[in-house]
């Protein structure tokens, strides 16, 4: 007699889950759908939206003894970060996570008193377009209030082709697409879980399995393995469609998506977990929507999906960085546009396997087979 296969039951039982799955209306919606729609209406609005917060470095040879100075060093739009040396600059130059490194030098002739200016890259060139003008306002408060009877206190001298440095462009979609490709999975997470497992209870499918030899842990196992396969061929058709149709960076192309790939997974099982808990307390499928949004639509709005979370309030940012979804949002543009490897993010990936275990710790707890 044939001994009785546990993982052939549970392939079986993926590849049926993996059909209903992509016959279903509201998965591919969610999955495929939503985010394509959200990349196309954000994408080409605005970058990033908010009220972005610049970070600056200071030029060794910038006076730091002048009205301009003090003004910057207060504003709520700008941030001065120091560098431990010159390569920790440049590299944070070259992958766009500082607006530029600025100088205020003071003139020998009084009229102007000062002349500014920012050394840049074009990584940055969704920030430094939109500095200058605040550059430029704090320029004429200083001198319309402090110095009405005088001159301009202060003028740039900025050249393009001499202060912006050539090389990869930072654009909106390589904000964009993380985030969407995380909303995706997310949204598939919770939902597509809290939903299946629930139906799967409620119609007695589960008490059927149970009537077969098949163990618990392959059921579990079959039905996530086919969410698993789903929504990274999900994923990997974002990243390929934004590559070729909306210039979506892969710094190191084929070696980036293999690695947001894997994030990809990792966020996802973080994620299936939330849709355990959620199915597990869903009383009637009309139950599961408001428990599901209560996870997701926080960390939807608050995650850094479509807005920088430096655009937020500062009372807000903690919690904004306490979320999952915000780390691995940020993991995924660090890879992709930055060309950070996994380790580089390391502490993104070490956050959310924290989630993992605390939201499973709790799905075991709250979890119902019947």
């Amino acid at each position: 007699m044939q001994q009785y296969s546990q993982i052939k039951a549970m392939l079986a039982i993926t590849k049926a889950s993996l059909k209903s799955i992509f016959r279903s209306p509201s998965a591919v919606i969610f999955s495929f759908v939503f985010p394509f729609v959200f990349i196309l209406v954000f994408g080409f609005i605005g970058n990033n939206g908010g009220v972005p917060v610049y970070k600056i470095a200071l030029a060794k040879n910038c006076d730091t003894a002048n009205a301009l100075f003090d003004s910057i060093k207060t504003s709520n739009r700008i941030k001065i970060v120091r560098f431990e040396n010159e390569k920790e600059l440049n590299s944070s130059l070259e992958k766009g996570k500082i607006t530029g490194v600025f100088t205020i030098t003071k003139n020998a002739t009084a009229i102007p008193a000062y002349t500014y200016s920012i050394f840049t890259t074009t990584a940055s060139n969704d920030q430094w377009p939109q500095f200058m003008p605040v550059i430029n306002n704090i320029v004429n408060k200083i001198s319309n209030q402090k110095f009405a009877n005088r001159p301009t206190y202060a003028v740039a001298d900025f050249d393009y082709k001499r202060d912006v440095k050539e090389i990869r462009e930072y654009k909106t979609i390589d904000f964009i697409l993380p985030g969407q490709l995380g909303f995706s999975l997310l949204s598939s997470g919770v939902f597509g879980v809290a939903f299946m497992f629930f139906n799967l209870r409620n119609t007695l499918v589960l008490k059927r399995f149970f009537a077969t030899p098949i163990s618990r842990t392959c059921i579990i196992l079959g039905e996530g393995l086919a969410r698993v396969i789903f929504q990274m061929l999900t994923a990997i058709v974002i990243i390929v469609a934004g590559r070729f149709l909306f210039g979506f960076t892969l710094i190191n192309g084929v070696v980036t998506l293999l690695e947001m790939l894997v994030l990809s997974f990792i966020g996802l099982i973080v994620f299936m977990g939330l849709g355990f808990i959620v199915s597990g307390l869903a009383t009637s499928d009309s139950s599961i929507p408001p428990f599901a949004n209560l996870l997701t639509l926080p960390q939807f709005l608050l995650g850094g999906t479509f807005f920088s979370v430096e655009a937020f309030p500062k009372w807000l940012q903690p919690i904004s960085k306490a979320l999952p979804l915000t780390h691995l949002n940020t993991a995924m543009r660090a890879v992709a546009f930055e060309g950070q490897n996994l380790w580089d993010v390391k502490n993104e990936i070490g956050i959310l396997l924290i989630w993992g275990v605390v939201v499973y710790a709790v799905a075991v707890k709250v979890f119902k087979w019947e």
